[in-house]
């Protein structure tokens, strides 16, 4: 790859950004947008909506997968936007079913058909699985459908280190994983083994569950400096460490919000305040265990 989304965050004086870059590279001519809507766990009408009112608010990147059961919904959300197919980064992820070198293609098929659109900008198997053990067998069929061109770019989600080194030993090179982190769930070994690996970082629930970390000083205090939300200094905490972010919202003020967070800059303090807030507690979910 190219950029990472490290270098693609560079910041300027503490408060602003000169040129603000909203984008990374993930794969020669596959840019990520930084910020994308989130879809999990709306469904129906809810996240049709959503999805609509996302892209008139400036989104171009949606997050889905087959298990949140919404891929028609999102799909319509789509439609109903009037957005050109090509103006959106479109993301979505495949179950344990379809793990295997042949049955990704079949998994390819029943999204594309739920989603409307004849390619996929990212598909990701959604969990390892590992006992089932045929993790790396849905890589290798991934690698072929974007050699065929019918997505642009192939990734994972939930996959510890020791799971993208039985991809490498594979001659597999993970190109993006996406994984739960917010401030009190930063997973630091995970996170330095994809900057050792080029691997860039995609955050979901970035900006937690319960949110307690949104009241603390070190989050409170820039947002007052820079008259930002707690949620617009976090998200912005998430990009600028050279994350990709995917926070869920339906509301229209909170999507225009959490969109809003290139013109400016926490300083090295603040970055490090927010990093300290880190609990060391693990994921909600153990993908040595969970998945589907």
């Amino acid at each position: 790859m190219t950029e990472t989304a490290a270098e693609a965050t560079g910041t300027a004086a503490p408060g602003t950004t000169a040129e603000p870059r909203t984008t990374a590279e993930l794969a020669p001519g596959v840019v990520i947008p930084l910020i994308g809507l989130g879809t999990w766990p709306m469904a129906g009408g809810e996240a049709t909506g959503a999805v609509a009112r996302a892209i008139a608010n400036g989104y171009r990147h949606i997050d889905t997968a087959e298990n949140y059961n919404n891929e028609e919904a999102v799909g319509e959300g789509i439609r109903r936007s009037g957005i050109d197919r090509g103006d959106l980064f479109l993301t979505t992820k495949f179950n344990r079913q379809w793990h295997g070198r042949t049955a990704v293609r079949e998994a390819f098929g029943a999204a594309t058909r739920r989603l409307g659109t004849e390619y996929l900008d990212l598909f990701l198997i959604h969990w390892p699985n590992p006992s089932q053990g045929r993790f790396v067998e849905a890589a290798e069929g991934l690698t072929r459908l974007a050699e065929e061109g019918l997505i642009r770019c192939w990734g994972v989600s939930n996959f510890k280190p020791a799971h993208l080194r039985e991809l490498q030993a594979a001659g597999l090179e993970v190109p993006v994983n996406q994984v739960q982190i917010d401030p009190e769930t930063q997973q630091p070994d995970q996170l330095a083994f994809h900057r050792g690996h080029g691997i860039v970082t995609a955050a979901y629930s970035p900006l937690g569950r319960n949110g307690s970390f949104l009241s603390a000083p070190v989050v409170t205090g820039p947002g007052a400096e820079y008259d930002r939300t707690p949620a617009q200094v976090v998200l912005r905490w998430q990009v600028q460490s050279g994350r990709v972010a995917i926070p869920k919202s339906a509301d229209d003020r909170r999507q225009r919000e959490n969109l809003d967070v290139f013109g400016f800059a926490l300083t090295e303090a603040e970055m490090a305040g927010i990093d300290a807030l880190d609990t060391g507690a693990p994921p909600r979910l153990d993908s040595d265990e969970f998945g589907h």
